[in-house]
């Protein structure tokens, strides 16, 4: 291990060249047009990926298809979601109250309504327009942008 460490440490000292030339080494194909830092995380995981064992196969393929990727390696078009299952109960507090949505297999139940989506539900609950997803916490806000909780 000693020899690893070694090689991670001088990582931090190469070059922009030599770290596209090390890139070429290990991953045998010519170094993606990434940032200084992003090609030195890749190569430490491949360093330590030969040295110490990668990813079972059943999980690199978990990864694979989570990141929307076939088994050739090409991006799928589909967008991956959260599942709902009949039966969980999202909970939100909102202005000091809480409520709770039933996930159904034919939509959602609040307060004893039937919705056919949450951002209807999120409508009535804040008053205005909401992603329900999001205000659920079923997705992140879009990237770069910050997003106080009104509640």
């Amino acid at each position: 291990m000693k020899r690893l460490d070694q090689q991670l440490a001088g990582l931090a000292t190469m070059s922009p060249a030599h770290l596209r030339t090390e890139w070429q080494r290990l991953f045998r194909e010519t170094a993606l047009e990434l940032s200084d830092d992003l090609l030195r995380r890749s190569i430490a995981y491949r360093l330590q990926e030969r040295a110490r064992g990668g990813l079972a196969p059943g999980i690199r393929r978990k990864l694979d298809r989570l990141a929307g990727r076939t088994d050739a390696g090409k991006a799928r078009a589909e967008v991956l979601r959260p599942s709902l299952r009949p039966g969980a109960r999202l909970i939100r507090d909102w202005h000091g109250k809480t409520h709770q949505v039933l996930v159904l297999d034919s939509g959602f139940l609040f307060e004893e309504r039937h919705y056919s989506s949450l951002t209807h539900i999120a409508r009535d609950i804040t008053g205005s327009n909401w992603s329900g997803p999001r205000f659920f916490g079923l997705r992140a806000p879009k990237k770069g942008r910050v997003e106080a909780d009104r509640g």
